[in-house]
């Protein structure tokens, strides 16, 4: 994750300046406001900006009993019973804003969330950075055979160090041919001054989707909260997993009684059809009950029994 003096020295210039306020901060958040998080091989998480903590979800809850709590077990409790029952409102009430540099295919599917306010970099009217996305040997994984959207067991030996040449001089040669079709330099001189040189919103069409990219980012709680459940799922793609899994050690900052809270009853729960709690139930009662008098279908079965930790 090179980044250069400039944005270095910016950074550098975010974290020396503080302001007073009268409006709640977060000491352990702010150890890293604005600081870039590492994510694959030039991709990064900053966060860089926030508004709120636990306290302001406590507090729009309890909204009609005038002041909270003073106590954590029982603020606790309130965030466990907000996020147990589903009471979604009251984790609205929290903001935070990421500056997230990633590779273009993964920001295709970031914005199927469609929950958040976005910026984007524009390649219409700056030059994209000769930075592109190269997997891990680990994570050249085959196509997988029963999921069409995933991948399997790792490709080995000379196929996977075919695909890595592929991938690298592909990259190279479309960014060659980028900044030869757009006659400019990285500083936006051009190259030959006898030629034009084709339109920036034009030239960007011929790069391919392991590029950077980066945005402006803003999300509440709740939104975030539903992003994170898919996106560090184990189901997810590895490289929006890696950067949602940096995304969860900043929220374990910003509010940790909520970031418990999800882990218990999101992350680490399970929700179940009618049809399946009854199912639980008839085992619970030491029924012997298999897939075809369950009345689940043999998916549904399977997602169950691993669920439960069981033998199908």
């Amino acid at each position: 994750m090179p980044l250069t003096p400039e944005q270095l020295e910016e950074i550098e210039a975010q974290r020396a300046a503080s302001a007073e306020t009268r409006r709640p901060t977060v000491p352990e958040l702010e150890e890293i406001l604005y600081q870039p998080l590492a994510v694959l091989d030039h991709g990064f998480v900053r966060v860089v900006d926030y508004m709120g903590d636990d306290g302001a979800i406590v507090q729009a809850a309890r909204v009609s009993y005038g002041k909270g709590t003073k106590r954590v077990s029982e603020d606790r409790g309130l965030i466990n019973y907000l996020m147990r029952h589903r009471h979604t409102t009251p984790f609205e009430m929290c903001e935070i804003k990421y500056h997230v540099k990633l590779p273009i295919f993964v920001a295709r599917q970031w914005i199927r969330h469609r929950t958040a306010n976005v910026n984007e970099y524009s390649a219409r009217y700056s030059i994209l950075d000769n930075e592109f996305y190269i997997p891990a040997p680990e994570d050249l994984g085959v196509q997988s055979r029963s999921n069409r959207q995933g991948r399997g067991q790792s490709l080995e030996g000379e196929e996977a160090r075919r695909v890595l040449h592929l991938l690298r001089e592909d990259a190279e040669k479309v960014y060659g041919d980028y900044t030869e079709m757009l006659n400019e330099d990285d500083a936006g001189a051009p190259i030959d001054p006898e030629r034009q040189g084709l339109s920036r919103e034009l030239a960007r069409m011929n790069l391919t989707l392991n590029f950077y990219t980066q945005w402006y980012w803003k999300i509440d709680l709740l939104n975030l909260f539903h992003f994170l459940s898919l996106r560090a799922d184990d189901h997810a793609q590895h490289e929006i997993r890696a950067y949602a899994e940096v995304m969860i050690e900043t929220v374990k900052r910003w509010v940790p009684l909520a970031a418990d809270a999800f882990a218990q009853y999101r992350m680490g729960g399970a929700n179940l059809s009618a049809t399946g709690l009854e199912v639980v139930k008839r085992l619970i009662g030491g029924e012997d009950v298999g897939q075809e008098e369950s009345g689940l279908s043999k998916r549904e079965w399977r997602e169950l029994m691993e669920t439960l930790g069981r033998q199908g």
